[in-house]
């Protein structure tokens, strides 16, 4: 008879909060792969139980009913759990459970960009006081290894500019409405159909998901934590097809990107999301349907773009699964994480509108009378704006006229003065359309 003197291979069970889309696709690739976790960790990581809110609800993966429970508590608190997926979405309860399992000595990997937004600095102390891992990868531009590109690859860097798509399901949206001239509601049913929606639809089209990731990148790349409140947040419900075509007579595509700027001869930073006319050269303006696509300006490394499936089930569900291979690596190897940054955020502060230099694109609907242009041009250059371009769109019967301007360089403050001048002047009939005009060369 042989005796092995191999020690049995270790275990690590895993509680995943929340069975959605991305935790049924969490599930099924750690069950579809288990024969892989050993040879590459040394422990198999088993997917043991999981919370629902309906036990009924039917599910593409295949779990037994008694590893399900409406309890997320029960599975925090059960001692045979040793790491916790939360990806039960919402802010406080997520909070609330993810703390409970540091207290526990558990490590947490999540995909809830808004819980970070708004807790990060505290979970992130609470982890490290705890000698856990929070790995939070899936957060950011779903498939795409940003948030460890910029922790570890480029620690060596500065970063004056990181821009680029961070929501799938907006650019899904903006691509199919330039390529084939649909409208936005009907691309908008079809996103709905293949499950690329939030629940709450404004986190997409509102931009409020893509500014929660900006706010993650900006605190990784510089140490601030920006208030939501600080950032400029634009969605993409006013882009029309007069629009996109528009860009494109101007040599451009309409993208709604995250932009973080931080100028490094006085500290300041600048955190916004908000769609922009972007060069037909640059990568970004190419990234197309539910890809998202991340430019890094390096001090050292120069420039570095990322671009990867940004909205469905398996992108995200890859980024968790990264994270809790990580996350069980570094338990194994030393006793907490590695220090999430590599700035000091003592000198940052958020950047003043007057700082925010750029050039803009303006669409407004008037009265098509003698004089309503040079009226319009006046109103411009009383707060210090010129134009340089104009094009119009007569309609006939004396209808309203579509006229599209854009703006030589000016800054943010002196284009909402004269925004509000704009809404308040006779013969401009609706709100007035603004988008920014992206140069990556320059200050935007």
């Amino acid at each position: 008879m042989t005796i092995s003197n191999k020690e049995p291979t270790k275990v690590i069970r895993i509680g995943i909060l929340g069975l959605g889309t991305v935790g049924q696709g969490t599930w099924k690739h750690l069950v579809c792969n288990a024969e892989f976790w050993p040879k590459i960790l040394g422990v198999e990581l088993i997917p043991t139980r999981a919370s629902v809110r309906n036990l009924e609800k039917e599910r593409e993966v295949s779990i037994e009913s008694h590893q399900l429970t409406t309890d997320s508590h029960s599975i925090v608190d059960d001692p045979n759990i040793d790491l916790i997926c939360e990806l039960i979405g919402g802010v406080e309860e997520a909070r609330e459970l993810t703390l409970r399992a540091f207290a526990q000595g558990k490590s947490v990997v999540t995909a809830n960009k808004a819980l970070i937004c708004e807790h990060g600095q505290e979970l992130f102390k609470a982890a490290e006081d705890a000698g856990v891992g929070y790995g939070f990868e899936a957060s950011v531009a779903g498939g795409i290894p940003i948030i460890k590109v910029l922790r570890e690859s480029l620690v060596s860097n500065e970063f004056p500019l990181i821009y680029g798509i961070l929501n799938g399901t907006s650019n899904y949206i903006l691509t199919r409405m330039e390529k084939e001239g649909a409208s936005f509601d009907q691309v908008l049913g079809d996103a709905r159909d293949l499950g690329y929606v939030e629940a709450d639809e404004a986190l997409d089209l509102d931009g409020v998901d893509a500014a929660h990731k900006a706010v993650i990148l900006a605190y990784l790349a510089h140490g601030i934590w920006v208030n939501l409140n600080e950032v400029t947040v634009e969605g993409i419900r006013r882009i029309s097809n007069q629009d996109l075509k528009a860009a494109e007579d101007l040599g451009c595509r309409i993208k709604l990107i995250g932009v973080i700027r931080r100028n490094f001869s006085n500290n300041h930073v600048a955190v916004a999301v908000h769609p922009a006319l972007i060069p037909l050269e640059e990568t970004i303006a190419r990234t197309d349907g539910v890809h998202n696509g991340v430019c890094l300006n390096g001090s050292v490394v120069g420039t570095v773009v990322l671009t990867g499936r940004g909205a469905g089930q398996d992108p995200t569900a890859s980024s968790v699964i990264s994270d809790l291979v990580d996350v069980v690596k570094h338990t194994r190897e030393i006793s907490s994480m590695p220090k999430l940054l590599h700035v000091s955020s003592s000198a940052c502060s958020p950047a003043s509108p007057e700082e925010i230099d750029g050039r803009f694109y303006l669409r407004l609907l008037v009265d098509d009378r003698p004089g309503q242009l040079a009226k319009i041009a006046e109103c411009m250059a009383d707060v210090g704006i010129s134009l340089a371009t104009v094009s119009q769109t007569p309609h006939e019967n004396n209808e309203p006229a579509s006229l599209i301007l854009t703006t030589h360089q000016t800054n943010e403050h002196l284009i909402s003065l004269a925004l509000e001048k704009l809404k308040n002047l006779p013969g401009v009939m609706e709100e007035p359309v603004l988008f920014r005009m992206f140069d990556p060369n320059g200050v935007s």
